[in-house]
């Protein structure tokens, strides 16, 4: 089973590992540039985007991901983790780790008062539509033509999307207890794809 790490500087980190390891994998925490070695992916969680990057830059990071995340490594970003991983945000801040070409619209549904659930069928994730808890979240506006759509809200635009290893999800899957998508990601990050460890040192 794939060791996934989950940074671990701000956010609901907690809850992705415990999926994790629910699921049979190990999920160590990652809070500085030397937990990076001997992963097969990498989550980065929902919480205050802008927190986490200076998070990211004062704990020497920031360019280890950004390296990454742009060569090939599975990260699954969810929510604020959608938004470090786009190439472009809509006038909405100063992109972090420009890997994904994807242009985000941060708080595209308002504050947190404005939070919602609700069902969204997900290519690629067998069986019924997986139930979206959507907080202060984020949209995908445009995705390049390497991008594959893998979820739409209607009438609104992409919450969920994947570029080769990199997944993007606008919702919180580790608030449920559906697991789908923590198993396709390590099924992503699995060793047996080729993917590789990273080879941070």
């Amino acid at each position: 089973m794939a060791t996934i790490g989950v940074l671990a500087l701000q956010g609901d980190f907690r809850e992705h590992r415990e999926v994790i390891e629910r699921l049979g994998g190990t999920a160590p925490e990652v809070r500085h540039s030397q937990d990076l070695a001997g992963l097969d992916g990498l989550i980065i969680p929902g919480g205050e985007s802008t927190a986490i990057v200076r998070l990211m830059a004062s704990s020497h990071l920031l360019e280890p991901l950004r390296e990454l995340a742009g060569g090939g490594f599975p990260v699954w970003g969810t929510c604020a983790g959608m938004i470090l991983l786009a190439k472009r945000l809509d006038a909405t801040g100063i992109p972090a780790l420009e890997a994904m070409d994807i242009t985000v619209r941060r708080n595209a549904f308002g504050r947190q008062v404005d939070s919602f659930e609700t069902d969204i069928a997900i290519d690629e994730v067998p069986g019924p539509p997986v139930h979206a808890v959507f907080i202060r979240a984020p949209l995908v506006r445009e995705a390049g033509p390497a991008v594959k759509v893998l979820g739409r809200l209607e009438g609104q635009g992409i919450v969920a999307a994947r570029q080769g290893h990199l997944l993007v999800t606008a919702f919180h899957p580790e608030l449920t207890d559906d697991t789908r998508l923590h198993s396709y990601f390590l099924s992503l990050a699995s060793p047996s794809t080729g993917s590789g460890r990273s080879a941070v040192k």
